[in-house]
């Protein structure tokens, strides 16, 4: 097994197609063809599902390639430990989406000035999405709802958010979910650490909570509570960057429903030097000369 042949199955893989896959690799795809079966044949198992025009990866093919990503991200820190230990290649971070909103982007300004050498790419998933592709190999580290309790895992708390609920601007004051019992729940969907806390909440209060309507962004949810007769929890410091925040009505909740600890979380054994080079800059140091 080979480097090279582990560099085609992931494109494979992430194309689902051997012609979209030698297309970005500047290869004929009768070369992709050729290698992805040498090496599936050494392997002695089948990587893919091949139907029709399209390869979907077999669940050998999954495990695969996850300890694929992981030897390519080795692959990165070994090169920069010989150049020295200073950040280079590939580093791809998830986050929730009001974390990349919101406090992502000075970070993100002086990580690539500070070391250019790096491809640093943000990927933005509900919580447990992104536990999931950290665990999985594909993201290096990962912004999440913590404390995270995983044995492969490592983390540290970096900041912590007030959630509020929302409602239309004509509503009364809410102290338990009986409140607002029957109303429309707009959340995102069911791997968000977020929509789990409104659950909670409900089921502390021993109020059924009605079927939420999933919604991908804040700007549609916040649109959707001004429109009238629902409710969603946020995180105050993404309200209170939302055209509109002021046509609704912000109630606080109490605790441990009112507080949410955001948490850098990476793979045990994976601190390389991209990854150290984010947490000096996110704690406010600097390695660069």
């Amino acid at each position: 097994m080979e480097l090279s042949q582990l560099r085609i199955f992931q494109a494979v893989a992430e194309e689902g197609s051997i012609t979209r896959a030698a297309s970005r690799m500047h290869r004929v795809p009768s070369n992709l063809s050729t290698r992805l079966r040498q090496l599936e044949e050494s392997l002695g198992v089948e990587l893919f599902l091949r139907e029709r025009q399209r390869l979907t990866l077999s669940p050998a093919g999954k495990v695969m390639l996850g300890y694929a990503e992981r030897m390519f991200a080795l692959q990165a820190e070994a090169e920069a430990a010989l150049r020295g230990g200073e950040p280079a290649g590939d580093f791809v971070i998830g986050s929730m989406f009001s974390t990349a909103a919101i406090h992502l982007p000075p970070i993100l300004v002086r990580y690539h000035r500070t070391w250019p050498a790096v491809n640093l790419q943000v990927q933005t998933a509900p919580s447990g999405e992104l536990l999931d592709g950290l665990l999985g190999g594909r993201l290096d580290a990962a912004l999440v709802d913590g404390p995270v309790e995983f044995a492969e895992l490592d983390g540290l708390p970096l900041f912590e958010e007030e959630m509020v609920l929302i409602t239309e601007a004509a509503h009364g004051p809410v102290k338990s979910a009986q409140d607002v019992a029957g109303l429309e729940v707009f959340a995102f969907r069911q791997s968000c650490s977020y929509r789990r806390r409104l659950e909670g909440w409900f089921v502390a209060s021993r109020v059924p909570m009605a079927p939420p309507m999933e919604i991908e962004s804040y700007h549609s949810m916040l649109a959707c509570v001004i429109a009238g007769g629902g409710i969603a929890l946020v995180p105050r410091s993404m309200l209170d960057s939302l055209p509109g925040r002021d046509e609704v009505r912000v109630h606080q909740l109490d605790a441990p429903f009112n507080r949410a600890t955001t948490w850098l979380m990476w793979r045990k054994g994976m601190l390389g030097a991209n990854l150290r080079a984010w947490i000096d800059l996110q704690q406010g140091r600097s390695q660069a000369s």
